[in-house]
């Protein structure tokens, strides 16, 4: 398409999208969502057991992840949402969400101050729900 300006000259108008603005958002969200991914993955506090023996397992996004703090409240995938869930709505949790996954891995990060107790009604809890438990625990540093 062209233009006449004001002193009889003819302009084509710019048809190339100018991407620079584009790609500085682009880089300042990937920058903002890689800070903040490590955030939500830890977000509650829990000061795993240490051990010797510790394989290095990365748990998938889906993964099932049950968190227990030294006070022996219980969180559902606590990550990014800190609300402790209800001793009693955990077998319906835990049923619900294996329904939709086809490993039934269930990844248990337990406070090692926390009551065995607690401990044991969620191991019990999970294997009523027939699901395959993975304790996590922290490599001792050499």
């Amino acid at each position: 398409m062209a233009f006449t300006n004001r002193n009889g000259r003819t302009q084509t108008a710019l048809s190339e999208i100018n991407v620079t603005p584009l790609v500085d958002v682009m880089l300042v969200l990937l920058v903002i969502f890689m800070v903040t991914a490590p955030i939500l993955q830890t977000g509650i506090q829990i000061n795993l057991p240490k051990t010797r023996e510790a394989k290095s397992e990365e748990a998938p996004n889906t993964a099932i992840i049950i968190s227990i703090d030294k006070d022996g409240a219980i969180y559902f995938n606590g990550g990014s949402e800190r609300k402790a869930v209800n001793v009693n709505d955990l077998p319906e949790l835990l049923e619900r969400r294996l329904a939709l996954t086809s490993d039934r891995k269930v990844y248990l990060r337990g406070d090692g101050d926390t009551p065995y107790r607690v401990i044991a009604y969620v191991l019990d809890q999970a294997k009523k729900a027939k699901a395959n438990v993975s304790l996590v625990t922290e490599p001792i540093k050499k």
